[in-house]
């Protein structure tokens, strides 16, 4: 492990190859390559420290570039111990960034990676499933006062949150830049439906086509992960504990049922719910030989990995992201430790569709900065002018025009005198 003053990644001598991959993610990335030529001379974020708690992937690479861009001081660190790109990690070390992270961290690793984020003492927090702003809740409250916002890229840290909340624990504005239309409805669904597949793909090499996957949970990230196991010929089933939700899959041409019934004839199993042990040892137990089970929630705890570790009489590594379990005399596999899938086992979502999703980060704290002392102590969402002026960005990087309301429209739109 190589240290620094300001740096801690596998292996330094993988910086060319990391500056190579933010290359290629900065050309698929143009909306948010705007988003940086404005912050270069606007500088919102002149004498600002950014603290963040990522996917340490080259597209969180390419928002870091952006954040610095527009002058702010920058420490990183992974948010999941097995999504961390080490290439990447080591190309912003060579560029100078405060950044700790590799591939395979350890618990002690993580937090205390979490540890150097926070004595960096930021003025924003941009977390992906609520590590960083729990740990500062918790244990670094005297930071808090002079905590501007905090920035949540996913539904899970949205949930934390919100509980927070309720609870009357949330000391900070925190700006759900996951219920941004241009991320939710693009990163979920598009990025975690192509990501997973890629996931199940490089760690089995197996044919999805005839296969019977079951999608647990059917919020945005599940709706993706069923479009694309059909399109690839799956014959789908979809569990669900939400009553709509469930409607709107049948209504989509899955077919819906308990995870009890599902266990008994599934392939492959993929969680996206956000809970804990949606996939119990009575599921597994009653699996058929061979199953394959993974996770694209945030947090490994949607599979119950620990009870599967205390029955099953073996475990053997069959493949990198591919461990074998021998329970009641049949294999199951589990992908990535049960962790999110399509990072432990891919490489995360296409550099197009977090391209948005970054646009909002960025703007978020952009707002943030702007509204200082005068956003609540609650979960907020940005503007709808904001979330349409990113969609409008990436259509402009894509090269695609649309129309615009004439006069008479917007008076019609805006109008109740008018009738039949």
């Amino acid at each position: 492990m190589d240290k620094g003053d300001y740096y801690e990644v596998r292996d330094i001598s993988l910086a060319e190859q990391g500056k190579k991959n933010l290359e290629l993610a900065e050309l698929h990335m143009g909306a948010l390559m705007e988003i940086k030529k404005r912050f270069e001379i606007d500088k919102p974020f002149k004498e600002i420290r950014i603290g963040m708690a990522l996917h340490v992937t080259k597209e969180t690479g390419v928002l870091v570039r952006t954040l610095i861009a527009g002058g702010a001081d920058v420490a990183i660190t992974g948010c999941n111990p097995l999504s961390t790109q080490d290439d990447v990690a080591a190309a912003l070390a060579k560029e100078g960034v405060k950044v700790w992270a590799y591939k395979g961290e350890s618990r002690e690793d993580y937090y205390r990676y979490l540890g150097y984020v926070i004595s960096n003492k930021p003025h924003i927090t941009i977390d992906d499933g609520c590590d960083l702003v729990s740990e500062i809740h918790k244990n670094h409250t005297n930071l808090i006062p002079d905590i501007i916002c905090g920035c949540e890229e996913t539904t899970t840290g949205i949930i934390r949150l919100e509980a927070m909340e309720r609870d009357g624990a949330l000391k900070y504005p925190m700006i759900a830049v996951n219920d941004n239309m241009t991320k939710h409805l693009v990163d979920n669904y598009y990025g975690t439906g192509q990501s997973t597949i890629d996931g199940i793909l490089r760690a089995t090499n197996i044919l999805i086509a005839g296969k019977v996957v079951v999608v647990c949970g059917y919020g945005s990230c599940g709706k993706g992960v069923a479009m694309r196991s059909r399109g690839l010929g799956a014959n789908v089933i979809v569990c669900e504990v939400d009553n709509f939700r469930a409607l709107q899959a049948v209504y989509d041409g899955y077919r819906v049922m308990p995870i009890e019934e599902a266990a008994m004839i599934g392939d492959i199993f993929c969680t996206v719910t956000g809970n804990k042990h949606v996939i119990r040892l009575e599921h597994m137990k009653i699996m058929k030989n061979g199953a394959i089970l993974c996770n694209s929630g945030h947090f490994d705890v949607e599979i119950d990995i620990a009870a599967l570790e205390s029955a099953a009489s073996s475990k053997r590594r069959m493949r990198p992201f591919m461990d074998e379990y021998i329970l009641d005399d049949k294999k199951i596999f589990i992908l990535g430790e049960g962790r999110l899938v399509n990072l432990a086992a891919a490489e995360g979502h296409p550099s197009e569709v977090m391209s948005t999703s970054f646009c909002g980060q960025a703007l978020a704290c952009e707002y943030g900065v702007r509204n200082r002392g005068k956003l609540e102590n609650k979960v907020i969402q940005l503007p709808k002018e904001l979330d349409d002026e990113i969609a409008g960005l990436q259509l402009k990087a894509m090269g695609i025009e649309i129309d615009e309301l004439t006069e008479e429209q917007i008076e019609y739109l805006n109008s109740w005198e008018e009738g039949t």
